[in-house]
């Protein structure tokens, strides 16, 4: 943790090389928070200088080493690149050399970045990676899916419920596609506020209807925290409101329920009533119990990633709401996740 400090004192603070060690230890005050206010901010100012910088102070500092607690610096070099194509190029070639452990985050963040040539950028840095080829040629070959094939369960159509009649299969069965996940939702909005555009803000609003689910805690603990941290973020992002409110009026009275809600908690700074919504909902699982996909004791291990999307969420904009010790990445502690269970 001392190191990431002693980084980012560096790179933020000071604005000078992360090798001036002398002047970054004289550094007092800084922690790993200034990391998430910094790309909290990011959109606002954009820097994509400092980009490869902070990168690779998170790298020495040993967080990127866990793919789950790093989704929310996955989302946002992904939206680095994507903001700034035309420095694509060399933010990607100042990033590197990372060490092996750490080079995921740069393949999977062009794969996801949306960049017009994405695939050729892995290959043109595919050389400085040279441990990770199989990853690298599983996103060439489309053997690994990438931002664009998000799943999302919609409704079938008639055609597609013939289909599924006559061949047992589903429209989509077989198609490659991308899991929702506390860490998706981690790294979307760290691409977000990477860009500050629509497009992760869409991804997140479309998971709201898991709030609803009465089957698959997975699903239940991705829409909470979606519909948490949208309310959270929105209620000190007036651009985030906005878009909000433009896409509640594109949607149906029904379909736009669970977003009012969102928008109704940003506009009171009221986040306490979806937290203890959530809540709620778990309990009644906890009730049920039989006949769901898992059972309760495994929303503690999905939880503890998605509670940690909320302590990101407010720790990017300058406070944590939850009032919990949050590390970070976006994972906390089981303590943690006892505490927010006993509120």
């Amino acid at each position: 943790m001392r190191s990431i400090a002693v980084a980012l004192a560096a790179a933020i603070a000071f604005q000078t090389p992360l090798h001036a060690a002398p002047q970054a230890q004289r550094a007092q005050g800084v922690s790993t928070d200034a990391v998430l206010k910094w790309i909290g901010d990011y959109r606002f100012r954009p820097e994509p200088h400092r980009v490869p910088i902070v990168m690779r102070a998170l790298s020495q500092g040993g967080v990127l080493k866990e793919p789950e607690a790093a989704a929310v610096y996955l989302g946002f070099l992904a939206g680095a690149i994507n903001g700034t194509p035309d420095l694509a190029d060399e933010m990607i070639r100042k990033t590197l050399p990372l060490p092996f452990e750490d080079q995921w985050i740069v393949i999977r963040a062009i794969a996801y970045s949306g960049h017009s040539d994405w695939k050729g950028l892995l290959r043109k840095f595919a050389m400085h990676m040279p441990g990770r080829q199989a990853m690298i040629q599983k996103y060439l070959n489309d053997k690994l899916p990438t931002l664009d094939q998000l799943a999302f369960d919609g409704e079938m159509g008639w055609q597609d419920k013939v289909k599924v009649y006559f061949t047992g299969k589903g429209p989509d069965e077989g198609k490659l596609k991308l899991e929702p996940t506390p860490e998706i939702v981690d790294m979307l909005w760290g691409f977000y506020f990477a860009t500050g555009s629509y497009r992760p803000v869409a991804q997140i609003v479309a998971m709201l209807k898991w709030t609803k689910d009465e089957n698959n805690v997975d699903k239940l603990t991705v829409g909470s925290m979606a519909k948490y941290t949208l309310a959270t973020n929105a209620a000190r992002d007036a651009e985030l409101l906005t878009m909000l409110r433009w896409q509640q009026r594109q949607m149906s009275r029904e379909d736009s329920v669970v977003l009012t809600e969102v928008i109704e908690a940003a506009e009171t700074v009221d986040t306490v009533k979806l937290r203890k919504m959530a809540l709620a909902s778990i309990e009644d699982l906890k009730i049920k119990g039989p006949g769901y996909k898992r059972n309760i004791a495994t929303w503690g291990q999905v939880g503890q990633a998605a509670i940690g999307l909320g302590c990101i969420a407010a720790a990017a904009v300058g406070t944590v709401v939850l009032g919990l010790p949050c590390v970070i990445g976006g994972a906390v502690s089981t303590a943690a996740l006892n505490a927010w269970a006993k509120q």
